[in-house]
């Protein structure tokens, strides 16, 4: 039986300092000299150095060039040839350059654990300019219906291994992405000419059969990076490199890192303290594996219209090989979401929702606020931090839904809610079930341990005393703190370009 040749690889020295520079890819017009970081470009069987790339920054991730493995579905096996990381507004991410057996190339997007696999994709005629697609535009592109998700500007910092095209190193250029209600992801790459349009879906690292990936022993362990509090001095421990904030553990300062640690840090002081119920730093089981408290927020929103403000608190999750996900703690129960690689189907000013073929209903739209903040985030979280949200119930009850708009970014969430026993559980806190209980618990009788008569009396007085003093308000429908699904915060939605 005939087997396919491999592609012939093209070598040559490189111009800078004389090492053997390697092409792949016959589509690779750029490649980075892994001794000198040369930018070197080939034309014909020439190499030309254009430049200096600048040095790559440990982002703790699992891949690194030369690994193998096979795409999900086809089985047609591929090697990573190639990286650039990338910096938008919000966070930065990276793209692999995936070379086919046949090749064709594709890209792999990751960001924070997530990953969206992309081939190159036909756009009729070419896309118009980012000014015209503003955020929640709809377009009807190859069969499918899609809605900007995100328009931003990005900048190349780093680039290792050979790529088709390089943007000019620091330089912003726009970047627009749009999502489907089945999950489909397109990104629109205006640093190139013509424009780059890629076309995927989210992927879980497992599907890829992946070899060759970064050992324990060659990943460097969250050690952390240290500094000294600007506000109080008290030394500071980071200890995940996607950091874009933290608070100080003595002070209870929020820290901006966008700018990282060279730089001069700006805070913010936090007068007041919120005591998590889940402590920073626990591990809990879900979804079959550890996950790690490393954030804390405390959020309050408000619906137009109204001067009731009712509160939610988020705990962000991190798993080195799954990501981030949220712990949401709502007054109506407790929930795991994480953003979603596509958007669901939904215009404004309509009560209807529709993703993964499942409809949802919309329960509520306010204005949501950061008040508290403790840990670290992968985003430039604040106080004072605003967005408008969405919240929706799927209408069959398997499943809630969140958007929340932010300055060029519309970001969506799924996920499910949990009984808050199985939370308790999860971080072996059993015998404080009782704090964990949510208007979603059932009889008090159900939890071992649970409180007794004496406390059950009491409830129920208390009970009374609320209804009655609800009765004699104005009819305002909420109080300080009501059911809601909450918000699920963040500014990544794992997609193309992050």
């Amino acid at each position: 039986m005939a087997t396919r040749s491999p592609q012939r690889a093209y070598r040559a020295p490189c111009p800078g300092c004389g090492a053997e520079v390697e092409f792949r890819s016959a589509q690779s017009a750029y490649a980075v000299c892994p001794y000198c970081q040369s930018t070197v470009v080939r034309s014909g069987e020439v190499l030309q150095r254009v430049g200096r790339m600048a040095e790559l920054f440990d982002d703790h991730s699992p891949l690194q060039l030369h690994a193998t493995g096979r795409l999900p579905g086809s089985g047609e096996a591929f090697t990573l040839i190639g990286r650039m990381q990338l910096q938008g507004e919000q966070g930065r991410w990276t793209q692999w350059l995936a070379l086919l057996d046949d090749g064709r190339s594709a890209t792999l997007s990751e960001d924070n654990g997530a990953y969206v696999l992309m081939h190159p994709a036909h756009w009729q005629g070419a896309p118009p300019p980012p000014d015209r697609m503003p955020l929640g535009s709809t377009w009807k592109i190859g069969g499918g219906t899609f809605s900007v998700a995100a328009n931003l500007q990005a900048q190349l910092l780093a680039a290792e291994g050979e790529l088709p095209a390089l943007p000019p190193l620091g330089e912003p250029f726009p970047v627009v992405e749009l999502r489907s209600s089945d999950g489909e992801v397109l990104s629109i790459d205006f640093g190139a000419q013509p424009p780059e349009v890629q076309r995927g879906r989210s992927v879980e690292l497992h599907a890829l059969q992946l070899k060759g990936l970064r050992d324990g022993e060659a990943v460097r362990e969250e050690a952390g990076r240290q500094f000294d509090c600007p506000h109080c001095g008290a030394p500071v421990q980071v200890q995940l490199d996607a950091s874009k904030s933290c608070t100080c553990p003595s002070c209870r300062s929020l820290i901006d890192l966008t700018r990282g640690l060279g730089a001069e840090l700006s805070y913010v002081t936090q007068q007041e303290t919120i005591r998590p119920l889940i402590p920073l730093g626990s591990i809990g089981q879900f979804e079959g594996v550890s996950w790690q408290v490393v954030g804390f927020q405390h959020r309050t929103g408000v619906e137009p219209g109204d001067d009731e403000h009712f509160g939610w608190e988020e705990y962000l999750l991190y798993h080195r090989q799954r990501g981030f996900v949220f712990l949401v703690d709502a007054s109506d129960g407790w929930s795991l979401v994480r953003p979603t690689s596509g958007a669901p189907a939904w215009r404004e000013g309509t009560q209807t929702a529709t993703y993964l073929g499942r409809r949802y209903r919309l329960t509520s739209t306010y204005l949501a606020e950061t008040n508290y903040v403790a840990g670290e985030f992968y985003w430039p979280v604040y106080r004072g931090q605003k967005s408008s949200n969405s919240d929706f119930a799927a209408v069959d009850g398997k499943g809630i839904l969140s958007r929340e708009q932010t300055p060029g970014e519309v970001t969506w969430s799924h996920g499910q809610r949990i009984d808050s026993l199985v939370v308790a559980q999860a971080f072996k806190l059993g015998d404080r079930a009782g704090l964990f209980r949510r208007q979603d618990a059932g009889p008090v009788g159900a939890i071992t341990g649970g409180p007794g008569w004496a406390t059950m009396v009491l409830t129920l007085v208390l009970l009374v005393v609320v209804l009655s003093l609800m009765s004699n308000c104005s009819g305002s429908p909420g109080g300080s703190y009501r059911s809601t699904g909450g918000s699920w915060g963040g500014y990544t939605s794992g997609g193309g370009h992050k």
